[in-house]
């Protein structure tokens, strides 16, 4: 058998060695032809039956992982919710009975043809964990393919391990959250995806179960075959098939130092995240939806340092949440933190989004347009009604709020004003509300280079690295013909992070980083070099990351840390 070696993105890490398990294909065949008018109710209720057993199914699911005390499991409830909210979406519904009445198509036809229309609008949105709910909605409107047909799951029999132990990897095209839940009883060690990235929900759910994983490795569902013997390694994003005996031996020491290390870094949780030289460390977490403070709070984090709100409006057919549901919310997510503070993100989304169908077309460059506070300040009464929110659940705990994409002084003066607002308008109503912190992201460059003149304005800052990263390289980070482009150690954007560090410190302003960088264990040591001391990333990079902390003394790595910024080569001085 020839050995061969596939690429991907590592997006959990990790080594898993067994046998290849193939899914089978996950798309259904759909017939196309034209119902009789006097059809059209029928075929509206088949789709309506449809639609109401995948709920009942995925509810059921939920139901079943509602009381699991394991965070992870409760991230796979969360995004099991995510599947629920799109069965669920008005555009889809209203498009599929267009063309079921209007155009008399077949009820699966109906179906695939709006999947159509709503997948290109999730096409053309700038932020990538939003385009990754493109696969989400195909995988909702797949399961209503398959009841309309009776067509099974491709897991609905999944394989039990061997007697003798042997492991087994799921090779697949895609998977969804039900898929997932696979991996909770143990079945699969590890998984390897034709499609997805960083952001998926196979990948989100990778981490939180710290299963090895690598997705987006092209056609591999049609280059590995049933049973063969593959290594995946998700440290460097490569699946390895027929492996040599030279090549098992290594890989099997890596994975058991792994298992040794993992149960190493068990045994910090509680321990304070504290340098050799006595300074203590802030390790926050980056929640996307309340259920998200279980996984955080096992991990011992101190906080939540950026709460996404994109998820309350997501696939609403642009019917925007109201105050309630936000609140509600919001206070969930801060009730479940114990009195530990949350940073509220508000919305980043914009008319580049799902929120604005009719408009889309008019922005030719999305990522440049009006987002983010741009966004917020150009819909008054939709800002207001989420900053009412916000106030009414810092009642409830501590709060901060967090503003996106900022770049001009006029934008954080306005958003005082609107705040002031939001209170007028609880006192007029006599509703309580607690007290909050204001902070800005720094992820433009330009609110990189006049955070001097920001800092006044604000109580905190925080570096989203990753469009900070992707707006001063001019490369979109999730296409793949520049994604080698994307670099947090290019000398510019190193010297933007610590130019931002030094100007918070100097101020007397706390400052976090919440992007990508923040979790990765490789610079670690350089930011905290830099003088940052507060952290805010993925609940499965925590330990890990405190680990570094633990073993870093700052005195040190300050110089070091400058010439790292100042060199030309800063990849070349990192290691080691």
């Amino acid at each position: 058998m020839t050995t061969f070696t596939l690429h991907g993105q590592a997006v959990s890490r990790g080594v898993a060695i067994g046998r290849a398990v193939l899914a089978a294909a996950s798309r259904v065949d759909v017939a196309h032809y034209f119902i009789a008018p006097e059809q059209v109710s029928d075929e509206m209720a088949r789709l309506r039956r449809a639609r109401d057993t995948v709920i009942d199914d995925l509810q059921r699911l939920r139901h079943g992982l509602a009381h699991d005390g394991v965070g992870a499991h409760a991230e796979l409830a969360a995004l099991l919710e995510v599947h629920l909210m799109l069965l669920q979406d008005e555009q889809l519904q209203e498009g599929v009975k267009h063309w079921v009445s209007e155009r008399h198509y077949n009820a699966e036809w109906a179906l695939t043809a709006q999947l159509e229309v709503v997948a290109r609008q999730f096409d053309e949105m700038e932020d990538p964990y939003l385009r990754e709910r493109r696969a989400d909605l195909e995988q909702v409107v797949e399961r209503m393919l398959r009841v309309l047909q009776g067509a099974p799951s491709p897991l609905a029999h999944a394989p039990t391990p061997s007697a003798e132990g042997e492991a087994l990897v799921l090779v697949a095209h895609d998977l969804s959250p039900a898929d997932m839940l696979h991996f909770k009883h143990g079945v699969f060690a590890g998984f390897v995806t034709d499609v997805g990235g960083r952001t998926s929900h196979t990948a989100i759910v990778a981490r939180s179960l710290e299963i090895p994983a690598v997705v987006g490795v092209r056609n591999a569902s049609q280059w590995v075959q049933q049973d063969d013997l593959v290594i995946i390694d998700g440290d460097a994003g490569v699946l390895i098939v027929n492996p040599t005996p030279m090549m098992l031996a290594e890989y099997g020491y890596k994975q058991r130092q792994g298992e040794v290390e993992r149960e190493k870094l068990t045994r910090i949780k509680n321990t304070p995240a504290v340098t050799l030289d006595g300074q203590r460390i802030e390790l926050l977490a980056n929640i996307e939806l309340p259920e998200d403070t279980l996984p955080a709070l096992a991990v011992g984090t101190v906080g939540v340092g950026l709460f996404r709100t994109e998820f309350l409006f997501m696939g609403r057919g642009g019917h925007l949440p109201d105050e309630e549901e936000q609140y509600d919310a919001y206070r969930r997510a801060v009730e479940g933190m114990h009195g530990l503070p949350v940073t509220i993100r508000t919305v980043d989304v914009g008319a580049d989004k799902p929120l604005d169908h009719h408009r889309r077309d008019e922005h030719l460059n999305p990522a440049l347009g009006l987002r983010a506070i741009r966004w917020s300040l150009a819909e008054p009464a939709m800002f207001l009604t989420q900053l009412r929110a916000i106030l009414r659940a810092a009642a409830h705990g501590r709060v901060n709020i967090l503003i996106p994409m900022v770049a001009h002084l006029r934008e954080i003066r306005q958003v005082h004003t609107m705040l002031a607002k939001a209170r007028e308008q609880l006192d007029h109503r006599g509703a309580v509300y607690g007290p909050v912190r204001l902070g800005v992201m720094i992820e433009v460059p330009a609110a990189a280079l006049a955070v001097r003149m920001f800092l006044p304005h604000v109580d905190f800052v925080s570096i989203g690295t990753n469009d900070l990263i992707q707006y001063a390289l001019a490369i979109d980070r999730v296409d793949e013909s520049v994604a080698h482009l994307y670099d947090p150690l290019h000398p510019a954007v190193l010297r933007m992070v610590a130019d931002t560090i030094a100007a918070a410190r100097e101020a007397g302003k706390p400052v976090s980083v919440c992007g990508e960088m923040a979790g990765d264990v490789t610079l670690t040591r350089l930011l905290l070099g830099l003088g940052l001391r507060s952290f805010s990333m993925h609940p499965t990079q925590i330990l890990p990351v405190k680990q570094q902390v633990l073993r870093s003394d700052t005195r040190k790595l300050q110089a070091w840390a400058q010439q790292v910024v100042a060199s030309d080569e800063p990849a070349a001085l990192l290691v080691g």
